[in-house]
């Protein structure tokens, strides 16, 4: 899958590292697979790789998270949503800028991006130049026609835009048959979806 990406995409591409579904502590076997993932995703051409490792206490696991940052050099690393199920967001938010990792991706602690603006816009000020936030979370045109992003938000930028616009996450749309289970479920991301979000966001940041 990932060399049918880099085959036919020309933009950033960013692997998720997860052996499971679940929680987010893992063990040594596990961690082993997330390295042969890593290495896995650096041979065919990824540009960063996006994961995150917490604790049984409900802390980032910095350790960890730190070993594979620096494996997985010199692709970037993002710290997924993990970071919204840490006891404390804002001292995970410090312990991951402590990992090297180059972003994280957030909802602010909520079910959704607009639910958790606030919270997201708070770690974008503690985060500084440190570290990137990403947000995530039913990011879409309505929600930007809704509750546009705050000034905090608006002033930081994924690496791979080629030009100015507020960090997100595409949200995707679902599609189910007739009496379906969640087995049968498909995700699919739409082009329109989301050239309607840059179109929202670049009237914003013009």
């Amino acid at each position: 899958m990932m060399r049918a990406v880099r085959d036919r995409i020309g933009i950033g591409m960013f692997v998720m590292i997860r052996p499971r579904g679940g929680d987010f502590v893992y063990s040594p076997e596990e961690l082993n697979s997330m390295r042969d993932d890593i290495a896995c995703a650096a041979c065919e051409g990824a540009d960063g790789v996006v994961l995150g490792l917490l604790t049984p206490e409900g802390s980032v696991d910095v350790e960890n998270t730190g070993k594979l940052t620096t494996l997985a050099a010199p692709m970037q690393v993002t710290f997924h949503r993990a970071l919204d199920m840490t006891r404390d967001m804002e001292t995970a938010l410090e312990d991951v800028a402590r990992t090297g990792a180059h972003r994280v991706l957030t909802s602010g602690g909520a079910n959704t991006a607009l639910l958790g603006s606030k919270r997201t816009a708070s770690l974008v000020r503690a985060a500084g130049r440190r570290i990137r936030v990403m947000v995530c979370g039913q990011f879409v045109h309505r929600t930007l026609a809704r509750s546009p992003p705050s000034p905090e938000l608006a002033s930081f930028t994924p690496p791979c835009a080629s030009r100015s616009l507020a960090p997100c996450s595409i949200a995707t749309r679902h599609s189910t048959g007739r009496r379906s289970s969640g087995r049968l479920r498909r995700y699919c991301t739409f082009s329109e979806d989301v050239r309607q979000l840059r179109g929202a966001l670049d009237a914003i940041h013009v």
